[in-house]
């Protein structure tokens, strides 16, 4: 129990010291995540409204697929995107492996089919409903899309939140894209691990608890702002 309490005092001291390395870290780990959620968000959200509503053959088959993909294992995605980015990879004459160029890409991979995902099963299930209503009503297609996207709104922040946090929580493919380089691909969640393995727990702790601190300010945010109840 000690070192917990030594871990929350750590936290608090980490804040406080303003050291450069430790808010190095936590502004890369906010612009991975936060770069990886919105391009994954651009992508993702208008090809599951698209495809959720439009009715085409082996859609069953398709949802199988994207929802295998949810799940995908970040190991397995950052060995992918190393082999393709590595120096003797299709696009290896980018040099991008062991940048946060590569760990966004790799994150984005992760999230996009947790965003797609939510939208498609989403809008398959209740977006047919609010398209036949409003098709009833004589709404064009504009008004239409208007108002499913307002009908939807909590799926879409379900999209979002989940997003977000598979991709501020990822340790697996940022390391191995990434590398854990100090001062240039380290963040949060290879911070602690790699404190972790070194016998640091009240390091650990301190970070993990700023991480949680940061991605629950961050999902309240959005929260407010895409429901409204935010200031």
């Amino acid at each position: 129990m000690g070192y917990i309490l030594e871990g929350i005092s750590d936290a608090i001291k980490l804040l406080l010291s303003f050291d450069q390395e430790i808010y190095t870290i936590i502004a890369l780990s906010m612009y991975v995540s936060f770069a990886s959620t919105l391009i994954s968000a651009f992508i993702g959200i208008p090809l599951g409204f698209i495809l959720g509503l439009k009715d085409f053959k082996g859609k069953r088959i398709f949802a199988r697929f994207l929802n295998t993909a949810m799940s995908l294992p970040p190991v397995v995605v950052g060995l992918v995107v190393t082999i393709f980015l590595a120096r003797r990879g299709p696009l290896g004459q980018f040099r991008l492996l062991f940048t946060p160029a590569a760990m966004i890409i790799a994150q984005t991979l992760l999230v996009l089919p947790i965003i797609m995902g939510v939208i498609f099963n989403s809008s398959r299930d209740k977006g047919t409903e609010v398209e036949k209503m409003c098709l009833t009503l004589g709404a064009n297609k504009l008004d239409t899309l208007l108002i499913l996207v307002k009908e939807m709104r909590a799926n879409i922040l379900v999209a979002i939140t989940s997003g977000f946090g598979r991709a501020i929580s990822e340790v697996g493919a940022v390391m191995i894209v990434g590398g854990n380089i100090k001062n240039h691909t380290r963040v949060m969640t290879t911070f602690i691990a790699m404190n972790h393995s070194m016998g640091n727990y009240s390091t650990s702790i301190a970070m993990g608890l700023v991480l949680l601190g940061i991605s629950f300010i961050v999902n309240a945010i959005l929260y407010g702002r895409i429901t409204g109840t935010g200031d």
